[in-house]
């Protein structure tokens, strides 16, 4: 079976680097908010072009506390305004509602499936305060523009960049565009950590000041507190392991390029839609993910060649259990996509044959 991801074979050319780093933590005896935070926190907003980065326990937690420390520096208000694109995990919607802020859904753009710009202008209201644009699958959106819209309302951006890490547009990584960005560096994406974590970047001096102190208790200093904070913090061991993946950050990329171009130019398949890129640079292919109408049966094909694959995701975010007072609302465009969409392996581990595997298998599959 050719796994959607193997952890193990990815971080095994790595493993005595991980395995010191974890030593050199354990022996020093610090082991929260200390050097290797401090070090990878910068290392990581130079990688994103940024002043600062703020190391946080998860990507969702990144989401929640930029959101809540503009609501304390007085930039937003329950009842406030998120546009988000329809198709977003529920990560993202979670984060919103949190704060007592209201998500407003738009139609995602059909051939990238990120925000649609054009959307987004249509859904501003008087009372639109945050565009959240999500880079779904590696693909950075169309930030110049989403950026334009936003300084002709006056509105914030919050980039979430926990698939796209080290996307490029107009010589500019995700992270860079937004008022602040969201990052998560769960195991299973580009950059990922051996456990739970995140970080926000921003070049706001006054929001990096308010998330370091929420991340630690509402403390700036020792037993004050001048929030009402949180427990979320980047723990030293991810910190030093994510300083050691991030030194093999390009060569991981490079292969996971190399595989979606092996797939855009091998699979031919009228029952298969493949995606579509602009440039090679906007793309860091966290997921490779093609559509179908006939999705369900193209999965349980694949699976009997022995091939794993994955639906991110199956169910939008307004039709969830969790969210009964939005189940009534209906995008056609996201609904079908949400139906058709699958997921190929794009686990820069993979060999040439099993790439030419997947290859051949798709090209068969005749529904």
């Amino acid at each position: 079976m050719i796994n959607f991801l193997n952890l193990k074979k990815i971080n095994t050319p790595y493993a005595e680097e991980l395995k010191a780093a974890s030593a050199r933590v354990i022996d020093s005896g610090y082991y929260i908010l200390g050097p290797e935070v401090r070090k990878f926190e910068q290392e990581f907003a130079a990688f994103c072009g940024v002043r600062t980065c703020i190391g946080l326990a998860s990507g969702l937690d990144a989401l929640v506390l930029v959101l809540r420390a503009w609501k304390l520096l007085g930039k937003i208000k329950d009842g406030d305004e998120v546009i988000i694109q329809a198709n977003a995990y529920i990560a993202c919607v979670l984060a919103i509602t949190e704060n007592n802020l209201k998500p407003v859904f738009v139609e995602p753009d059909a051939d990238s499936y990120n925000i649609d710009v054009s959307k987004v202008r249509e859904a501003i209201t008087p009372n639109t305060r945050v565009i959240m644009p999500v880079h779904l699958y590696g693909y950075l959106s169309p930030m110049p523009e989403i950026m334009e819209i936003a300084r002709e309302f006056n509105l914030l951006v919050l980039e979430d960049c926990s698939q796209s890490h080290g996307a490029t547009l107009d010589g500019h990584r995700a992270g860079y565009w937004g008022d602040a960005s969201a990052f998560s560096f769960y195991p299973s994406k580009n950059l990922g950590a051996l456990g739970d974590s995140g970080a926000a970047t921003t070049n706001d001096e006054e929001l990096e000041a308010t998330l370091r102190a929420l991340r630690n208790y509402g403390s700036q200093e020792r037993y004050y507190n001048i929030y009402q904070g949180v427990n979320s913090r980047l723990s030293e061991i991810q910190a030093a392991l994510l300083s050691v993946k991030l030194k093999y950050f390009w060569p991981e990329v490079e292969s996971r390029r190399s595989i979606a171009d092996r797939y855009l130019a091998g699979i031919s398949n009228p029952l298969i839609k493949l995606p579509v890129v602009n440039t090679p640079e906007q793309h860091t292919w966290h997921l490779f993910v093609v559509r179908s109408e006939q999705r369900d049966a193209l999965k349980a094909y694949l699976y009997e060649k022995g091939i794993d694959t994955i639906i991110h995701y199956p169910k939008p975010p307004y039709l969830q259990e969790a969210y009964p007072e939005m189940n009534h609302l209906s995008f056609p465009l996201n609904e079908a996509i949400h139906d058709e969409i699958l997921s190929l392996p794009a686990d820069p581990s993979l060999s040439y044959a099993d790439v030419e595997h997947i290859i051949n298998a798709c090209n068969a599959f005749r529904g």
